[in-house]
């Protein structure tokens, strides 16, 4: 029997627990190492300030490596359990394998293009000239390891879609723990500073990396990688690209919202706003990763029963994903109205910035109860193998709305600083109104599609 037929069997409510839970620790782990990076990097004797803005500036090329992996791995990983679903192992195997050559041809890429044009591009994103000695040490360490961040989280999206979150959790978790080691002993003891940070990440990396496709390799991997599925088939890689590219343009367009975000704010709100937007950037990340490892824990089961024309079971896993996922976003909310200074006070101990943090928080975050049902709606179009409306909506909210708005709320605003702010709730509002309805649409449209063509003429 299939091992991955458990996926089409067990008990719903069961599985989704199982499979979720594990990809909620991973998302948190990772947002937590990478804030303890942060952490060690700040409080560097006398240049830590320097250091994190010089850290800082490297993040949009940070997330454009991301979102390669995103690109290859959200993208493929959904297809393969689509044809695990259908009992088509090879072909299943064959969607893994152009995927991974993908990031291996793409790592090289990116690599070479940010050794050479990298310090152009840190002083286009904001870095000066006390700041990019340290943005230019961490980034030429840090590019180099491009193929095992890859492939670390990547190829990881494919243990994830057999179903195995347990085991994709752990790759996070022995990463995040070993970076967490190896960070204070690089910077501080053998006082290596920024490089030390990036040497410590790519390390971690590399173990993940090492840990992610050693078991790819395995015995225990339901889709075995493969020599012969290396070679690239373009009826293979590229609907896999397509559905990716919703994830890419995601995870890609997150810095251009900040550069957005913070250009306003220091216009209208000076450095207090920006200090406050940090904070609050910080805090959205606690509202979204969790509700992306449950998407990823819903991801394996809709799609393989997707695949396999089990249709009650694809809706089952959808009104599970949205209820957990609303209830998270509510729960969130509650806490983020209630106690914003108690939330701003953990990021920093200066009242002013407590005081007008606690101000922004309610204004920035004011129906972030609503957004469970985006990301819901949104990963499950990703799921079923909807490419063309997940990308839309992943366009919509960032790109058509939030940019935009926060350009024009302050000519229509006398308090200018509020009015960016005011620019999220109300981009969500949008967001989640157009994507439920489309979402609406489309799930019945495709799942009566894929049920008429079972019927025999």
């Amino acid at each position: 029997m299939d091992k991955s037929q458990f996926l089409g069997t067990e008990k719903m409510g069961k599985l989704f627990l199982r499979l979720s839970f594990p990809a909620v620790v991973a998302q948190l782990v990772n947002l937590l190492y990478n804030i303890v990076d942060r952490i060690y990097i700040g409080n560097m004797d006398n240049i830590g300030d320097l250091a994190l803005t010089g850290v800082g500036v490297c993040l949009p090329i940070i997330m454009i490596i991301s979102a390669f992996a995103a690109l290859a791995g959200m993208g493929g990983g959904p297809r393969a359990s689509i044809y695990m679903g259908k009992n088509d192992i090879n072909t299943a195997q064959k969607i893994m394998g152009n995927c991974f050559m993908f990031i291996v041809m793409a790592s090289a890429v990116l690599t070479a293009v940010f050794l050479v044009f990298g310090y152009d591009m840190l002083m286009l994103f904001g870095a000066s000239e006390k700041t990019i000695p340290y943005a230019s040490s961490y980034l030429n360490i840090y590019v180099i390891g491009t193929i095992f961040v890859q492939c670390a989280l990547g190829m990881n999206t494919f243990i994830s879609a057999q179903g195995f979150t347990k085991m994709s959790m752990l790759s996070v978790v022995i990463g995040a723990v070993l970076n967490i080691l190896l960070d204070p002993l690089f910077i501080f003891v053998f006082d290596m500073g920024v490089q030390g940070a990036a040497l410590a990440t790519i390390i971690s990396q590399c173990v993940s990396a090492i840990w992610v496709l050693g078991f790819l390799m395995s015995k225990h991997s339901i889709l075995k990688l493969k020599l012969e599925n290396l070679k690239l088939s373009s009826k293979i890689l590229l609907p896999c690209l397509a559905l990716g590219i919703s994830p890419f343009v995601m995870q890609s367009t997150e810095s251009i919202m900040n550069i957005c975000f913070n250009a306003s704010l220091l216009r209208y709100g000076g450095d207090t706003a920006v200090g406050a937007m940090t904070i609050l950037a910080t805090l959205m990340q606690f509202l979204t990763l969790p509700l992306i490892g449950l998407a990823q824990g819903a991801q394996p089961i809709t799609s393989y029963n997707f695949g396999a024309h089990n249709y009650d079971r694809v809706r089952s896993s959808f009104k599970l994903l949205l209820i957990a996922s609303l209830c998270y976003s509510v729960f969130f909310w509650l806490i983020v109205m209630l106690f914003p200074g108690l939330l701003a006070s953990i990021f920093t101990k200066v009242t002013t910035l407590i005081n007008y943090t606690s101000w922004a928080m309610r204004i920035y975050m004011f129906m972030a109860f609503i957004y469970g049902a985006q990301i819901a709606c949104q990963q499950t179009l990703i799921a079923i193998g909807n490419a063309k409306t997940s990308l839309f909506l992943a366009v919509l909210r960032k790109l058509l709305l939030l940019v935009p708005l926060i350009y024009v709320l302050p000519l229509l605003f006398a308090d200018k600083a509020m009015s960016v702010y005011l620019a999220e709730p109300i981009a969500d509002t949008l967001a989640v109104t157009t994507t439920v309805i489309l979402f609406y649409v489309n799930f019945k449209k495709v799942l009566k599609i894929e049920s008429n063509d079972e019927k025999p003429d």
